[in-house]
């Protein structure tokens, strides 16, 4: 019998957990998507983080309904994650969350095919809203080398983590490639408080 595969353990290097900023080099790896425009704490912006657990979680209790994948495996579903950036002629220096572009995300364990999605999406069909079904998408991606940082509290103090992780990739010979980052939640921001929780900011880098 397989031992329950745990991403947060076994991926330390792309979950890093520690305050410390790091950097890493990714391997390609499969996402559920969707994306949008908009205010994250919208109603429609929380909708579409339903869509994405609901598909997730289709996999993941596939076999107590007796469909087992090829090559599946017991696993921990994997925590919501979001690229976000702002329009190209946004020039405000203030954050207008109304003009967030975003990609939010789940990843998927390898055994992931386009078939295996497709199936998926059907077995998830009710506890999706209609106008969502058609815009979840099964994607690879390749982020290569990144920096990282912890952040711990508001996505409003996100500021003073991401000029600590300036400073540190400075000192190690990088430059960041894009004002765009990533997000991944650590923590349920639905449910945790505000200064409890916990999110990795990560940007993407080249060397100076």
């Amino acid at each position: 019998m397989h031992k329950k595969y745990t991403w947060r353990t076994a991926e330390k290097t792309i979950y890093p957990i520690k305050k410390a900023p790091s950097i890493a080099t990714l391997p390609t790896q499969t996402f559920i998507t969707i994306s949008g425009s908009g205010n994250p704490n919208s109603d429609a912006f929380g909708r579409k983080i339903a869509a994405l657990y609901a598909v997730s979680y289709a996999i993941r209790m596939a076999p107590k309904k007796g469909i087992h994948f090829p090559g599946s495996f017991e696993y921990t579903v994997y925590t919501l994650e979001g690229f976000w950036t702002l329009p190209e002629n946004y020039h405000s220096n203030e954050l207008d969350k109304n003009q967030l572009v975003y990609q939010i995300m789940i990843k998927q364990p390898n055994f992931i095919t386009p078939a295996v999605f497709d199936q998926a999406l059907n077995l998830a069909k009710p506890k999706i809203d209609s106008e969502l079904f058609s815009q979840l998408s099964l994607e690879t991606k390749q982020e290569k080398t990144v920096g990282m940082i912890l952040h711990v509290g508001s996505f409003d103090d996100e500021p003073a983590s991401f000029a600590k992780l300036a400073q540190f990739l400075d000192e190690q010979g990088y430059k960041r490639t894009s004002k765009a980052h990533k997000e991944i939640y650590l923590s349920d921001f639905r449910k945790v408080i505000e200064d409890k929780r916990k999110t990795i900011l990560r940007v993407s880098m080249t060397k100076k």
